[in-house]
């Protein structure tokens, strides 16, 4: 950061900014506000790929696969796809570039969050742009994650060669820890998910007639979905479906913007999940929180739980049901552990930003 009266520090923000998820939108929003809010001059590198683009759009109105998409839920995931283009108009970016011709240069990049260095995601892996390719300046990566590739199966000296031309290194997890270091001998530090760095106001909360809680995510197993059942009924809780179908809820809200999303996990009496930007804006807002990962997301949630020592979370078909009404009953109680973190990723953005 610069001292009164010079020029600030020019940060671009390389992420996944122009994903039709909740959890990518506010984690690119939140870090590049933080960013600022710290007083450098900072904005989202804007990279656009047709092919990227067109796979997203396919994801938009498909969500859900392997599970079929109704038609009569077009219309809904349409207004839903609507809405994030307009948000994504409203965020600091940078002018416009093609994904594989970085031509942009900023005093710093910063790669990061979410899943920049999986290899094995199904539309952005495999590109080195990612890996820092192309971009003049200093690098850094702020909470970046190798997602469902998992540490075991190492990287390449290429991959890692990459991550040698960064000055500076931090993840989310840790998986993606364990990667790092083995493939480049240095240890990274371990900082926050942006959305639980740089916490989205609660203002504006949704005023909802009724108790309800959120069932966010897709494709969950059907042992959780009749304990979360009798639980609502219970406690005269309905549940609402946020961004996906979940028949077994309630309510369905697939056409949710990025802004009523953040309101209503504020509102929620609790939050069912099996995505980790589901755990995450429960534990921002400080509301009970259960989670049942798929297989692709595994890595990320238990690095989460871990870090703030709430496995127990994590449910399995063997969890009792008494488990679920006393996990629902009360937040996770994170405030020392996330205290911590934050100071830590607090120390590293500003070691980037000074340096």
């Amino acid at each position: 950061m610069a001292p009164s009266g010079e020029s600030r520090l020019s940060v671009g923000i390389l992420t996944f900014h122009r994903c039709i998820n909740y959890g990518s939108y506010w984690q690119a929003r939140c870090l590049v506000e933080g960013v600022r809010a710290m007083g450098a001059d900072a904005v989202l590198l804007d990279h656009h790929s047709v092919a990227a683009e067109r796979a997203e759009l396919r994801c938009a109105f498909r969500p859900t696969l392997p599970l079929h998409t109704p038609r009569a839920d077009f219309p809904a995931y349409a207004r839903k796809t609507r809405a994030f283009r307009d948000a994504f108009a409203r965020l600091p970016l940078s002018e416009p570039f093609p994904l594989d011709r970085p031509e942009t240069s900023h005093d710093l990049v910063i790669v990061g969050s979410d899943e920049v260095w999986n290899l094995e995601h199904p539309w952005y892996g495999g590109c080195a742009t990612f890996y820092g390719e192309g971009f003049g300046g200093r690098l850094a990566s702020y909470a970046a994650s190798f997602g469902n590739q998992d540490a075991g199966r190492g990287l390449s000296p290429y991959w890692a060669g990459r991550l040698d031309a960064f000055s500076a290194l931090s993840v989310r997890d840790g998986n993606s820890r364990d990667i790092v270091r083995a493939a480049t001998g240095r240890e990274p530090d371990m900082v926050l998910d942006p959305c639980l760095q740089f916490p989205p106001s609660r203002a504006g909360e949704a005023m909802e007639r009724r108790a309800y809680a959120v069932v966010y995510g897709h494709n969950f197993p059907g042992w959780l979905m009749e304990p979360v059942r009798r639980w609502a009924r219970d406690r005269d809780v309905r549940l609402v479906s946020l961004g996906y179908r979940n028949d077994w809820a309630d309510e369905q809200r697939l056409d949710a913007d990025p802004d009523l999303f953040n309101r209503l996990m504020a509102g929620a009496e609790a939050v069912v999940t099996n995505f980790f930007h589901g755990c995450v804006f429960a534990l921002a807002h400080d509301r009970p929180l259960i989670t049942a990962p798929t297989p692709y997301r595994r890595n990320k949630v238990q690095g989460l739980m871990r870090s703030l020592g709430i496995e127990e979370r994590i449910l399995t078909a063997e969890t009792g049901t008494p488990a679920y009404g006393r996990l629902l009953a009360e937040p996770a109680d994170v405030a020392s552990p996330l205290a911590r973190l934050r100071g830590e990723s607090d120390r590293f953005l500003k070691r980037v930003l000074t340096a």
